[in-house]
């Protein structure tokens, strides 16, 4: 069985397709609805949907589900350091740095220096991730 770090890098590629595909999807109905005559292409519309698309996702399947698409087909789940549901804040912050890909390496790195056995943000959050409950 794989570390809970190699299945945490391998649901990010997973969530990294997912949210790929919304925002996809949505560009294109954002150029239909915005410029119905097709002079600019639905990637121009991605630096603004990136950001808010992997937000939404990750803070809302964390909170409600505890787990994204790709945590849950790896098996794991986040949840409080108290053992609980993480909070809407607690999600929040802990996905500041899944906006783009340079913060969370940058989260990751200082997280290891500081002794952290998460990234950073989960250690301010007091959050984890941890092998999924078996019920």
């Amino acid at each position: 069985m794989a570390t809970i770090f190699t299945r945490r890098v391998i649901a990010y590629f997973i969530d990294f397709f997912v949210v790929s595909a919304f925002m996809w999807i949505i560009s294109f109905l954002l150029s239909i609805f915005i410029n119905p005559h097709g002079t600019f292409q639905p990637y121009n519309y991605l630096g603004y949907i990136v950001p808010i698309i992997g937000l939404i996702y990750f803070v809302y399947l964390e909170k409600t589900k505890q787990a994204t698409v790709g945590k849950s087909l790896m098996y794991l789940q986040v949840v409080s350091r108290n053992g609980y549901p993480i909070t809407w804040i607690q999600a929040i912050v802990r996905n500041l740095t899944k906006i783009f890909w340079f913060p969370i390496i940058f989260d990751w790195v200082l997280g290891k220096i500081f002794k952290s056995n998460d990234r950073l943000f989960g250690s301010f959050t007091k959050t984890m991730v941890v092998n999924e409950i078996q019920y």
